[in-house]
C-alpha cells in the first residue's frame, strides 16, 4: 500500500473509532440526561402511551386515565373530587408536568420504576401491555371530606390531621383549591387557559398554594402548648395546678412595654391550667422569658420547628427564631414575633401531646403496589422525637382537655369522646391591621385511652367581622367534624 492510501486508511479508521466512541458516549453516558430532557418528546409520548397507575384512598382510586383525541399522547390523567384531593395528589399534566405524589412516585405510576423491572420483563415476554403501579395513601376519605367541606364554608384555610400513634396523615385539605383534571391534557385552548386562570398573578387567592404544607402562619396562642411543654420539661413548673409567678400587668423584660391579655381575664399568678384555659399572654410570655431563648428553641425543635418535613411531599420548615432578646423570646413564646408554623406542624404538636410525649414522623404513603397489587414497599411508622415525658404529656393533656370542657374550645366537644385542644387568634398584617387568623389544634381520645386523631385547623376569613373571628368560633367546629369522621370510620 502506497503512502497516500495508507494515510487515507488511517484517517478513515480514526473516523470510525470516533463514531464508535460518540455512539457509546450517547448510549451509555448521556442516555439518562437525554431520556430526561424535557425537549425529548418521545419520552412524553411514551409516558402517556398507557394509563397511569392510581392513587388510592380507603381502597378506592381517586385518580384515573382516559383516552385523548387529536393528540399523540394517548392517555391523560383524570381525578375524582380533584379540588378536594389536590393537596395530596398534586397534578400530572401533559403540558405542565407533575407535582407532589404524582411526581414523587411517577416511576411507580407510569410503570417505569426499576423495582418493576422483573414484572415488566415478564409482561414483555408474555405480550401483556405494560401497566403502572399504585400509590396507596394513609388518608381517610371521610376526614378529608369533613375538612374540605368545613373550609369551603369559611373561604381560605387549611387542615392537617394525623394519627398520633403512627404519624399517618389522615387529612390534608387546603382552600381555595383547583381541579387538576382541567389542565391534565395539552390543549392550548382548554388546558392552557385553565392553567393560566389559577396562577397567582391571575388569581391573588393563589389556589395552587398547598396551605396545609407550604404556608407558614403565625400560630398565635396555639403555640402556648409548646411553651407549656417547655415549662414542664424544664421543671419550671411541675403541675398544671400550681400557681405561676405571673404579675399583672406584666412588663416585657428590659422595656416599658406591657404585654396585654385579651380582655379582663384571671391571669395574675394563674395556674398553667387556668392560663391555658383563658389563653393568658402574660403567663406564657413570662414563662418563655424565664426559660430563655435556648431552652425555648430546643423544645420547639423537638416538636419539628426549624426543619422541613417530607411526607414524602415536602412541607415547609416552620420557624421558631433562634436569634432573640428576652422581650422577643416572650413574644415568640405566645406565637408572635417571628414564630410561624404550617398546619402540619401544629398537628404534629397536638399529636405528640396526645401520644404521651412521643412524636411520630408524619407520612401519607402507606405502600407502593405493582400492577399485580404485590407490595413493592411498605412504610413503617418511625419515631421522630420525644418532646415530653409521658408524665408531663399527661399533665398537658389534662390542661388541653380543660380548654375544651370549659374554656375557649367548647365547640370541639364530641359526645362520649375526650377532646383536648387549644384555640388561637393570630395577628395578621402590619400592626395587626388585617383580619387575624383563626386557629384550633386538638386531639380526640377514646374510652380505651387510644388517640386515633390529632388535628390542626387554620382559617383565613377576610370577609368576616373582625370581632367574630376566633379559633373557637371558626376553626374548632371544623376540627370537631374531622375528628368525629375519623372516629366514626373506625366503628
Amino acid at each position: 500500500m502506497n503512502k497516500p492510501l495508507r494515510r487515507i486508511a488511517i484517517f478513515c479508521g480514526l473516523l470510525v473509532l470516533a463514531l464508535l466512541a460518540r455512539d457509546n458516549w450517547l448510549q451509555y453516558v448521556q442516555a439518562d440526561s437525554l431520556k430526561d430532557d424535557p425537549k425529548n418528546r418521545r419520552v412524553a409520548i411514551e409516558r402517556y402511551a398507557k394509563p397511569r397507575g392510581n392513587i388510592i384512598v380507603d381502597g378506592e382510586s381517586i385518580t384515573g386515565s382516559k383516552k385523548t383525541e387529536g393528540s399523540d399522547f394517548e392517555y391523560k390523567r383524570t381525578y375524582k373530587d380533584g379540588a378536594m384531593w389536590a393537596p395530596v395528589t398534586g397534578y400530572a399534566s401533559q403540558a405542565f408536568g407533575a407535582t407532589q405524589l404524582e411526581s414523587i412516585d411517577d416511576g411507580i405510576l407510569t410503570g417505569n420504576d426499576d423495582r418493576l423491572f422483573f414484572r415488566n420483563t415478564l409482561d414483555m415476554i408474555t405480550g401483556k401491555k405494560e401497566q403502572g403501579g399504585n400509590v396507596v395513601t394513609t388518608l381517610n376519605s371521610a376526614a378529608q371530606k369533613a375538612a374540605y367541606d368545613g373550609l369551603l364554608k369559611q373561604g381560605k384555610g387549611a387542615v392537617a390531621a394525623i394519627d398520633p400513634e403512627t404519624g399517618a396523615i389522615l387529612a390534608l385539605a387546603s382552600t381555595p383549591s383547583y381541579d387538576p383534571s382541567t389542565f391534565a391534557g395539552n390543549s392550548t385552548t382548554t388546558d392552557t387557559k385553565a392553567w393560566q386562570k389559577i396562577q397567582k398573578k391571575n388569581d391573588p387567592d393563589d389556589p395552587m398554594l398547598n396551605r396545609a404544607l407550604r404556608e407558614t402562619y403565625p400560630p398565635g396562642s396555639t403555640f402556648k402548648v409548646v411553651t407549656a411543654a417547655a415549662a414542664l420539661q424544664d421543671k419550671l413548673y411541675t403541675s398544671a395546678d400550681d400557681k405561676t409567678d405571673s404579675p399583672l400587668p406584666y412588663t416585657l423584660p428590659n422595656t416599658t412595654t406591657e404585654l396585654k391579655n385579651e380582655g379582663n381575664i384571671p391571669c395574675k399568678n394563674a395556674t398553667m391550667r387556668v392560663a391555658l384555659r383563658y389563653s393568658c399572654n402574660t403567663v406564657f410570655g413570662k414563662i418563655g422569658a424565664d426559660l430563655g431563648k435556648d431552652k425555648m428553641v430546643a423544645e420547639a425543635e423537638k416538636f419539628g420547628f426549624n426543619s422541613e418535613q417530607f411526607t414524602p411531599v415536602r412541607s415547609s420548615a416552620s420557624n421558631f427564631p433562634t436569634k432573640m432578646d428576652q422581650p422577643q423570646t416572650a413574644l415568640s413564646s405566645i406565637g408572635q414575633f417571628e414564630t410561624a408554623a404550617t398546619p402540619l406542624q401544629m398537628a404534629m404538636v397536638a399529636s405528640a401531646v396526645a401520644n404521651n410525649g412521643t412524636l411520630m414522623k408524619p407520612y401519607m404513603v402507606d405502600k407502593l403496589q405493582a400492577p399485580s397489587l404485590d407490595v413493592i414497599s411498605q412504610t413503617e411508622p418511625e419515631k421522630m422525637s420525644e418532646p415530653l415525658t409521658e408524665e408531663n404529656a399527661q399533665i398537658l393533656q389534662s390542661m388541653m382537655e380543660t380548654v375544651v370542657k370549659e374554656g375557649t374550645g367548647t365547640n370541639a366537644q364530641i359526645s362520649g369522646v375526650t377532646v383536648g385542644g387549644k384555640t388561637g387568634t393570630a395577628q395578621h398584617g402590619v400592626d395587626n391591621s388585617e383580619n387575624p387568623y383563626a386557629w384550633f389544634i386538638s386531639y380526640a381520645k377514646q374510652s380505651d385511652g387510644s388517640s386515633p386523631v390529632a388535628v390542626a385547623v387554620v382559617v383565613e376569613d377576610e370577609s368576616a367581622n373582625r370581632d367574630d373571628i376566633s379559633g373557637g368560633g371558626l376553626a374548632a367546629p371544623i376540627a370537631r367534624n374531622v375528628m368525629k369522621a375519623v372516629i366514626d370510620s373506625k366503628k
